[in-house]
């Protein structure tokens, strides 16, 4: 049986690779059968956002690899970045949820559970 993953991410376009790296992970974790949490902070949120994008050369683009995520796991916007951005619920992409670090932590320190930062 395989344990939860969460990934929290911290960097977007300012940060490219580290911001793919985790997308990459969480929807491999995700293909493979994982529960997988993804949770987008900082830059990244803008990514959850419709033509939120970021690509980069040997990496399929961020929205190919959100959506697979979406569609085996959870994503989740931090609550303070979303406010810092003036982004609402409204804002992101059907599925994505914007929640806060308690709700982080709760996930993060659960039974099993894998958390990874990026």
């Amino acid at each position: 049986m395989n344990r939860p993953l969460v990934v929290k991410v911290t960097a977007g376009a300012d940060a490219p690779e580290r911001c793919l790296q985790a997308l990459t992970v969480s929807a491999v974790a995700v293909s493979a059968g994982g529960s997988v949490s993804l949770w987008l902070t900082g830059e990244s949120v803008w990514l959850a956002t419709p033509g939120g994008e970021l690509e980069l050369a040997e990496s399929p683009p961020a929205s190919t690899l959100l959506a697979a995520v979406l569609a085996g796991g959870a994503v989740t916007v931090c609550t303070q970045c979303a406010a810092r951005r003036g982004l609402t619920q409204a804002d992101l992409l059907e599925g994505v949820q914007i929640s806060g670090a308690a709700s982080f932590v709760a996930e993060a320190l659960d039974e099993g559970v894998q958390a990874l930062v990026y």
